[in-house]
């Protein structure tokens, strides 16, 4: 790789890792689910007028838009109300082993005992993060949390079966598909949004901002950037770092500690996603 190219995957990988603080700050003042779905209007307002239309893929989009878009966003941005930006970031590697295991079920892939080995001890390390005592993190929240990242693996099937659409056009479009579910569940779950508008400081702002178009376009344009030039298995070990630079930005901005026992999990897990990731080379999703 260039090393222009590295410092671009460097920088992608920051403003990914990061958003997880960001988004931690911001829902502690929006109500989570309307918070994502004001996110996804910034996203659709600036990706959609320069993106390829799905033409002959509209149903998919939709149904990645629900899975991908409404549960596995909602989900994500009700449960990191409640759970440390570190802890997220760390449950969230296993969107991956979902990915395989997903495709496994439901459109028959195989994988070797060395990927089963690598899901094993990812959900290991996780395993050993919900069951630490000093844990800050709500257990029902990191359940959302969880269940958001089982969404994200059923979406990657999902995106696996698309044709022609490539990934800013399926960003701008599931984003655009996804607003009004969101604004809806928001309507039915949630109170107190637009009291949350109202007594916005320029803090909340800024995350707002932060999320939608450092981590949403700028984060994952340089990331699609980057694949189209390189064989995806030359990009994926950058993805590692994601959950490095959101555990640094959680210690340093929240204050959070990471604890031997958070520290050996995060490590199990990262090593069992590892070894997940460079065994097969699964097309990149959007995270958080």
């Amino acid at each position: 790789m260039k090393l222009s190219h590295i410092s671009l995957a460097l920088i992608a990988t920051f403003f990914l890792g990061t958003n997880m603080v960001a988004v931690k700050i911001g829902v502690a003042h929006f109500p989570p689910v309307f918070m994502m779905a004001i996110r996804f209007t910034l996203v659709t307002l600036v990706l959609v007028w320069f993106v390829k239309p799905p033409t002959g893929e509209w149903w998919p989009v939709f149904g990645i838009s629900v899975t991908m878009g409404t549960l596995h966003f909602g989900l994500f941005f009700a449960g990191i109300a409640g759970t440390d930006a570190a802890v997220t970031a760390i449950i969230f590697q296993l969107g991956i082993p979902f990915g395989v295991m997903f495709a496994w079920v439901l459109l028959g892939e195989r994988f070797g005992w060395r990927r089963g080995g690598g899901i094993a001890v990812a959900f290991l390390g996780v395993a050993l993060i919900a069951g630490s005592p000093e844990s800050r993190s709500s257990l029902f929240h990191m359940g959302l949390v969880f269940a958001s990242v089982m969404a994200w693996g059923l979406a990657a099937v999902q995106i696996k079966k698309l044709k022609d659409v490539d990934a800013m056009s399926l960003a701008a479009w599931m984003a655009l598909f996804s607003t009004p579910q969101l604004f809806i569940v928001s309507l039915i779950l949630e109170s107190g949004q637009w009291e949350s508008v109202a007594t916005a400081q320029l803090l909340h702002w800024a995350v707002l901002a932060y999320a939608a178009l450092g981590a949403s376009i700028i984060g994952y344009g340089l990331w699609y950037f980057l694949i189209s030039k390189y064989d995806v298995s030359l990009i994926l070990p950058f993805a590692l770092l994601n959950p490095v630079f959101a555990i640094v930005a959680a210690m340093i901005i929240l204050d959070e500690a990471m604890t031997p026992v958070r520290i050996a999990g995060a490590v199990l897990t990262l090593i069992g996603v590892a070894v997940v990731q460079l065994r097969g080379r699964q097309r990149q999703l959007p995270e958080s």
